[in-house]
């Protein structure tokens, strides 16, 4: 009788889904309270999305809101789907700490992201920056985010991810107003 230890059959991957923010629920009432979730495609969202898939010279990109359970683009370049599941979310880390980038510079090889069904099937994600995007009273909407294919390494167009995002808020905010005006 063999006593050595089973290997098992398959290598067993994990990921970290995000946990919800300290403020989910003021969080969720700005995204509720927004009317980006109701709006048509807006092309001041799709040209910032169009701004950084070039910024980063990514084939992904997308604007990202975070609703309930699940992810939502309000634009997106490069990718297929209009929604996902909250719990595979990339953009739900980047809204933990809103005033600083989350960049995963090669998902395969950060323990947080490898096991993530993103990472191990398509689109196979190997590199994600995103910035948070603000409501009006400061509360993180979603995300500004590039990904690609491909591992990234060295300095990074940071200061202006922050920039577009800044500016893809702002132009939240305007759907706002004018939804309101309406």
């Amino acid at each position: 009788m063999d006593d050595s230890p089973k290997k098992p059959a398959v290598s067993l991957s994990f990921f970290s889904p995000a946990p919800r923010p300290a403020n989910e629920r003021e969080r969720q009432r700005a995204v509720d309270g927004s009317s980006v979730l109701r709006a048509p495609p807006d092309p001041a969202l799709h040209h910032l999305v169009t701004k950084t898939a070039s910024l980063f010279g990514a084939p992904m990109a997308g604007l990202s809101i975070l609703d309930r359970d699940r992810t939502w683009f309000a634009a997106r370049i490069g990718i297929e789907l209009p929604a996902t599941s909250r719990a595979i979310s990339f953009c739900a880390h980047a809204i933990l700490h809103p005033g600083e980038p989350l960049v995963i510079a090669d998902a395969l090889s950060d323990d947080r992201y490898a096991g993530n069904p993103f990472v191990q099937n398509d689109p196979n994600v190997r590199f994600y920056a995103g910035m948070a995007v603000l409501a009006a009273d400061g509360h993180p909407l979603g995300t500004l985010f590039a990904m690609d294919v491909q591992p990234r390494e060295g300095a990074l167009p940071l200061a202006k991810l922050v920039d577009l995002a800044e500016r893809a808020s702002q132009a939240i905010a305007d759907l706002d107003r004018s939804e309101a005006a309406a």
